[in-house]
């Protein structure tokens, strides 16, 4: 009875193994495939972000450029009329 169970012991143990040898090819190159969608995935969204940012900053230093800073703009008078407009809270202040 003892020799039976080695075996049974035996052929467990040729079956698990060829089973990972069967096995394996197909898990690894499932895993392979995981990590190249992974890196492919993170290659465009990282691109695509890029491309993002470098359409902004370009967007920023061209409006930059066209403004005509503060120093350079001519002064324009403008006319205040006192009483137009909306009412101001400091109007209902004590002492005003």
């Amino acid at each position: 009875m003892n020799e039976s169970r080695t075996r049974a012991g035996t052929v467990v143990g040729v079956g698990a193994a060829a089973c990972a040898a069967c096995c394996a090819g197909p898990i690894l190159g499932l895993l392979a495939s995981i990590g190249v969608a992974t890196v492919a995935s993170v290659l465009v969204f990282g691109l695509a972000g890029l491309l993002v940012a470098v359409v902004g900053v370009l967007a920023v230093l061209h409006h930059r450029r066209r403004t005509v800073p503060q120093e350079e703009r001519p002064a324009v008078p403008v006319a205040l009329t006192p009483g137009v407009g909306r009412r101001s809270s400091l109007d209902d202040a004590p002492g005003a």
